[in-house]
């Protein structure tokens, strides 16, 4: 169906703009003209059929130059060509000879379409053929008229089987480079999705790490300036140990993403199973975590659990980086209800932009992964309260099978 609708609106045919007065256009006029000759040479004369005079040579010439336009206009050839053959009728001229002109001429006219036109025209050109032949005082008029009128009703119909073909052919290539397209399209839209996805992986993996890194290092460091003389061994070894456990945890989870970039394997994606430990790292930078998150007796559909995790972990890294308090106290609360996940997650610092800090990516990734499970995210200073609070609802609608890393 959908196939015939674009048939019917296919545009005219051929669509490819010619020349005014193209060469092969002459040659093929040229041609014509010269069959036209020999049948009005070479047929015998018969009454009321003679051979053409100076004056009918003059108008089968006429019949032939007017192909010219036939690929142009073959609406003013068509006219042109009754114009000439007309009177070459009426002056009783060999009656066979300007018949391959008019055959081009309404051929061409019916390949061009539309089919109304040219089914309008046959009835004033049969009936122009029957005006001219009701004065010729030729035998079996009656004959050759419905001869003439059924050759010039089978040409017409050829045209037109022609033109509904190539409207045919030209409705199937639209459709094939229409789904060429689309496909194209979608491939771009997928490959932008996954980019999005891999730069949010990266983001959450190595923000969060590097951030407890730059932490742990710089307890390091003051443990060592602060009173060389009274170093606490045990101390910098723990926050260097700290800081060699966040890079094995890092190079483990960045594996991870780069097998499933390499197809090897899907890989297992974070859950709520794997928030204690991102506690763990944030309280050994520093950081006083609360945390109340549900065990996993009942456990949550694999990609909410995945957001939950990127989730909770990107908020730990901007509360460790941003709360402008040396041991923030960050509160993090899971709840599982009946048809999704809550998540609040809370710091105690000043929660205010008055550091002049730009905007980065944190936030942005949080949102786009609760919308990618069908939740959504809200972030922003505390009301009433110094802090700054990420919320987020993500339900259990979502394809537990769907990869949302």
């Amino acid at each position: 169906m959908a196939l015939t609708m674009d048939l019917l609106r296919a545009p005219r045919v051929p669509a490819v703009p010619v020349p005014r007065i193209a060469p092969v256009d002459i040659a093929f006029a040229a041609l014509v003209f010269l069959v036209e000759a020999l049948l009005a040479c070479c047929l015998p004369e018969e009454q009321g059929s003679a051979r053409p005079d100076l004056l009918g040579w003059t108008l089968l010439v006429a019949s032939a130059a007017v192909l010219v336009w036939r690929r142009r206009s073959p609406l003013w050839c068509m006219l042109g060509m009754l114009a000439a053959v007309a009177p070459y009728h009426y002056l009783e001229n060999l009656q066979v000879a300007p018949i391959p002109s008019s055959m081009v001429a309404l051929y061409a006219l019916a390949v061009a379409g539309p089919p109304l036109r040219t089914f309008l025209l046959l009835p004033s050109v049969i009936a122009l053929m029957a005006a001219i032949m009701s004065t010729i005082s030729a035998p079996h008029a009656g004959t050759e008229l419905l001869k003439s009128a059924g050759w010039i009703v089978a040409v017409a119909v050829a045209g037109e089987v022609v033109r509904m073909h190539r409207n045919y052919v030209a409705a199937i290539v639209g459709r094939a480079e229409r789904a060429e397209r689309t496909r194209e399209e979608e491939a771009a839209r997928r490959v932008a999705e996954e980019r999005l996805r891999i730069a949010r992986d990266l983001h959450d993996l190595l923000a969060h790490s590097i951030t407890l890194i730059g932490v742990q290092t710089s307890v390091a460091a003051h443990i060592l300036v602060a009173d060389p003389d009274r170093l606490d061994r045990t101390a910098v070894a723990a926050a260097l140990d700290t800081i060699a456990d966040t890079c094995r945890e890092a190079r483990a989870e960045l594996r991870t993403t780069l097998r499933v970039l390499r197809a090897d394997g899907d890989g297992p994606l974070p859950d709520l199973a794997g928030i204690p430990a991102l506690a763990t790292a944030a309280e050994a930078a520093g950081a006083r975590v609360e945390l109340d998150v549900p065990d996993g007796a009942d456990p949550v559909p694999p990609a909410v659990g995945a957001a939950a995790f990127r989730i909770v972990q990107e908020s730990l890294t901007n509360a460790m980086r941003h709360s402008g308090v040396p041991s923030p106290l960050i509160t993090v609360r899971v709840e599982r209800g009946p048809d999704g996940l809550r998540l609040l997650i809370e710091d105690d610092g000043p929660g205010d932009d008055s550091t002049g800090r730009p905007e980065g990516f944190g936030i942005v990734g949080m949102r786009e992964r609760a919308r990618s499970v069908g939740g959504t995210l809200t972030a922003g200073p505390r009301p009433g309260r110094t802090g700054f609070a990420v919320g987020a609802v993500l339900p259990f609608t979502v394809d537990s099978q769907g990869d949302h890393r």
